[in-house]
């Protein structure tokens, strides 16, 4: 996994790989972290994909990743955990924490009836700013539904029944 990213991104110099709990739920529930929330995770990451399984330590999980790994900075490995990249050691880190941050925000948000979307017109705005950290990975690889109402129905398909705990 290490050296499919060094292989094919010769801007990164440091690799992050964790079992970060919250982030880790969403990749075991299948679920990727890709809904414009957060004005400092559409900046600093864009969306944050969901690689196919594989099984640990195998090429078969270089597989899902190899995909991905061109434009996303931050990836969840489905039922196994995250893995982050940067120009260096302390950037992967920093990504690593932002990526269950958000996964904590999420789930947050979705236990209160469903996150609030940001605007395509205000992730324009934002994606105008983010740099593209020396290759060429345009935004617009953050691909907004139609609309707000479409990626909440989406979320509201996806999201699971969370029923009481009877005593």
């Amino acid at each position: 996994m290490h050296l499919l990213y060094y292989r094919s991104r010769p801007d990164v110099r440091a690799i992050c790989h964790a079992h970060p709990p919250t982030a880790t739920g969403f990749a075991a529930a299948g679920r990727a972290l890709e809904e414009p929330v957060l004005p400092e995770v559409i900046v600093g990451l864009g969306k944050i994909p969901l690689a196919s399984y594989g099984t640990p330590g195998t090429w078969e999980l270089c597989a899902g990743l190899e995909p991905l790994v061109h434009n996303h900075d931050a990836i969840l490995l489905e039922n196994h955990g995250v893995v982050t990249c940067g120009p260096d050691l302390g950037t992967a880190y920093q990504r690593m924490e932002t990526v269950e941050q958000f996964a904590r925000v999420m789930l947050t948000a979705e236990l209160l009836g469903g996150p609030h979307l940001l605007p395509r017109s205000e992730v324009q705005k934002l994606a105008a700013g983010r740099p593209h950290r020396g290759i060429s990975r345009p935004f617009e690889n953050f691909e907004l539904p139609l609309t707000v109402e479409a990626a909440r129905g989406r979320l509201a398909m996806s999201r699971p029944r969370l029923e009481p705990v009877s005593k």
